[in-house]
């Protein structure tokens, strides 16, 4: 267990670099731990799990939330950046649906990790058992794999952020008599008996592609998103829940997302 002290000093971030053994997914994951070393502890600590966290470096992390702290625009928030393993394009995805190429196999794995092992790790890390804010979030597959677990673990996560998901994920291929029905994301949703206690960032780039299948003139990944954002406003969620962010020029990168990622943060912790 970490030693935290919160004095009432100006807050800055530190990173350490832990590792946890996996029974779920046999193997050890590594993630990346970045806290404010100075808290005045008058509410709970804010948590943000991150998919795909073998990019915070190159995503700025640490930086984008120094520059956040010293504007006093965000809560006190400890963001987990868990990296993904050799078997990525298997442990992300849709528990229980892989997609029409079989990937995302072991997504209903992943899922138990976070939950029984990850979550319990990291109270233990930081002698926390109740956190204020807990958001989940993550880019491409990482953000589809985000929202599936934050949608299946209401009573664990308040908010999910999904940046340029694959919200394509589908159980039929194009050329096999593929339909809009067939996204399986969107169909989990529509066809849920429950109605999550959660809020919803999403953020596309006009470049995040250039496949248009349906050639409408928009491309799929703002297509996939807005019909996401049309499931959950017929679920009952209003503009109150959702947040989309459509950032003209941006792209299917880390660079991009490194751009987005204040709006996300300032949104889910924002003081």
């Amino acid at each position: 267990m970490m030693n935290l002290c919160w004095p009432d000093l100006e807050m800055t971030v530190t990173e350490t670099l832990l590792t946890i053994n996996s029974t779920h997914l046999n193997r050890e994951v590594t993630y990346t731990l970045l806290l404010p070393n100075e808290f005045a502890g008058t509410e709970p600590l804010n948590l943000l799990l991150l998919n795909d966290g073998q990019e915070a470096e190159n995503l700025q992390l640490a930086d984008t939330l120094q520059d956040l702290y010293n504007a006093n625009r965000i809560k006190p928030t400890a963001i987990v950046a868990i990296n993904c393993g050799d078997e990525r394009i298997q442990e992300y995805g849709v528990a229980g649906h892989p997609d029409f190429k079989k990937r995302g196999s072991k997504a209903d794995l992943y899922t138990k990790f976070i939950i029984e092992e990850l979550l319990p790790d990291i109270r233990n890390q930081l002698g926390m058992g109740v956190f204020g804010t807990v958001a989940f979030a993550g880019f491409s597959l990482g953000g589809l794999s985000a929202l599936d677990i934050a949608w299946n673990n209401p009573d664990v996560f308040n908010m999910v952020g999904v940046f340029s998901g694959s919200l394509w994920w589908r159980s039929k291929d194009l050329g096999k008599g593929y339909t809009d029905d067939d996204r399986i994301m969107h169909r989990i949703i529509r066809e849920s008996k429950i109605k999550p206690n959660l809020k919803f960032w999403l953020q596309t780039g006009t470049k995040d592609e250039t496949v248009d299948r349906n050639r409408n003139g928009i491309i799929d990944a703002i297509d996939d998103t807005i019909d996401l954002i049309k499931e959950l406003q017929a679920k009952g969620y209003t503009r109150d829940d959702i947040t989309y962010i459509e950032m003209v020029g941006g792209e299917h990168n880390v660079a991009t997302w490194a751009k987005a990622m204040p709006k996300f943060l300032v949104k889910a912790f924002g003081k």
